[in-house]
């Protein structure tokens, strides 16, 4: 397998302070063996998975098996992600597959060559963009378009945390999952259709709507990724080819959500169209207020998660993906989606600095039922979408709302008094530099 892809063989050497790609001839993939009981399978994967590399002089890739009884085994590999995407699960689990067959029967697996390497990619991206001090090439063309795109984005996204943000993020996280029905699910297709936009284009209105409704305001950049296999010829091969894009969107005006989903395909439709400048490079362009407190350009993220499935199908075996949960989160909220069948399902991953669990919770809750408003009635503006539950709708008009009675008479005199004994040690003037 590290023979087949040159991108499992890549090392990053610095030079003069800059890494530099290197492609190893041959290599020796770290792999051992292990025997974990089955209570302790899923803490060794993750210390596995957990581990960092050393990209100077270490393969991106390492595996290890662990054997939990003589018939019963998991096999991990980490992957590094300068190494490998999302879509390369497939093609690699292929290959693995592929030479495990080809070895229990005593010869070697038989591949099909690769028609291009990653390399190649890479050399065919920097002819293709050009220099970005040409005005007149692609790269300076899209240089322009999201310096003007992104021209006063907000520093940070107003979110409904339960915490203040920590000075430096810890990454810690946690998941909650999604579940969009399947008439929801058949009624967001056929808004799209009408529309001509995509689910995802409608999704993206739904979760910026809830949003702007939660107090995140009407300026609303949300994160995603788009595959970046702009030709057949890379479908088979295991790299790093997605890049992230920022879609603005806009929900001033307090639109109808038919009109949000058509603000928010124009949107999109241009992002993609200048999809080719890496998103490292955008943010050295932009230049926002850069913290090691938040992600820079976008705190939130949306994704569809339509790559191939791996197959694994091989004689002799019975196989399965084992789930794992490492508790880590990229952004303040990245909901991932996966289309099956007529619905919607995936998770939405938040860190765990800001957020506590109920909290995600009810946001997941109030995205369900503004998606069900929405396709029930895209005419529906975004300040008249309900996002209470009829419990919390009682609390609010009932148990809430007072019973009333008129106040007690009072003065300024007798509020300052009832401040004082209950905050006795409080400041309450400050005057060029004294407080009392």
């Amino acid at each position: 397998m590290v023979g087949r892809h040159e991108s499992l063989r890549t090392v990053f050497p610095e030079v003069d302070g800059v890494a530099c790609q290197r492609v190893l001839d041959t290599a020796e993939v770290p792999f051992d063996q292990v025997d974990v009981g089955e209570g302790e399978l899923a803490d060794e994967l993750r210390a596995f998975a957990g581990r960092g590399f050393d990209l100077e002089m270490e393969l991106p890739l390492r595996v290890r098996l662990f054997t939990l009884n003589p018939g019963e085994h998991v096999l991990a590999l980490v992957l590094h992600h300068i190494a490998g995407d999302g879509w390369s699960m497939a093609p690699l689990a292929r290959d693995v597959l592929a030479a495990y067959a080809a070895r229990s029967r005593g010869a070697a697996p038989e591949f099909v060559p690769l028609p291009v390497q990653y390399a190649d990619y890479a050399v065919w991206q920097r002819e293709l963009l050009g220099s970005e001090s040409d005005p007149g090439s692609l790269v300076g063309a899209q240089v322009a378009f999201w310096r003007s795109r992104l021209a006063g984005l907000p520093e940070e996204l107003a979110l409904p945390f339960d915490r203040p943000r920590p000075a430096v993020a810890s990454h810690r996280g946690d998941t909650v999952p999604v579940t969009v029905g399947a008439e929801t699910g058949r009624r967001l297709r056929a808004l799209a259709r009408e529309m001509n936009a995509t689910v995802f284009m409608v999704v993206q209105a739904g979760l910026a709507a809830l949003l702007t409704r939660l107090g995140a305001g009407s300026d609303v950049p949300i994160g995603s990724v788009v595959a970046g296999r702009v030709d057949e010829a890379l479908d088979d091969l295991v790299g790093m080819f997605v890049n992230t894009l920022v879609l603005r969107t806009d929900t001033s005006g307090n639109p109808a959500f038919r009109e949000l989903v058509g603000r928010v395909r124009e949107v999109d439709l241009a992002a993609y169209g200048h999809q080719d400048l890496p998103f490292e490079r955008l943010v050295e362009i932009v230049a926002p207020a850069r913290s090691m407190a938040r992600h820079p350009l976008f705190q939130v993220a949306l994704a569809f998660q339509n790559n191939p499935a791996p197959v694994l199908e091989v004689d002799g075996l019975e196989i399965r993906q084992e789930p794992l949960d490492l508790g880590v989160a990229r952004f303040d909220l990245l909901m991932s989606l996966t289309e099956t069948g007529d619905g919607l399902t995936g998770v939405v991953e938040y860190a765990a600095d800001l957020f506590d669990r109920v909290t995600v919770e009810d946001m997941v809750a109030r995205f369900g039922r503004l998606l069900e408003s929405v396709v029930a009635d895209p005419d529906v503006r975004l300040s008249e979408i309900d996002l209470l539950e009829p419990v919390e709708r009682e609390v609010i008009l009932g148990e809430w709302a007072g019973t009333g009675a008129a106040p007690a008479p009072s003065t300024i005199v007798d509020g300052f008094e009832a401040q004082v004994a209950a905050s006795p040690d409080a400041v309450a003037v400050v005057c060029a530099g004294v407080e009392v």
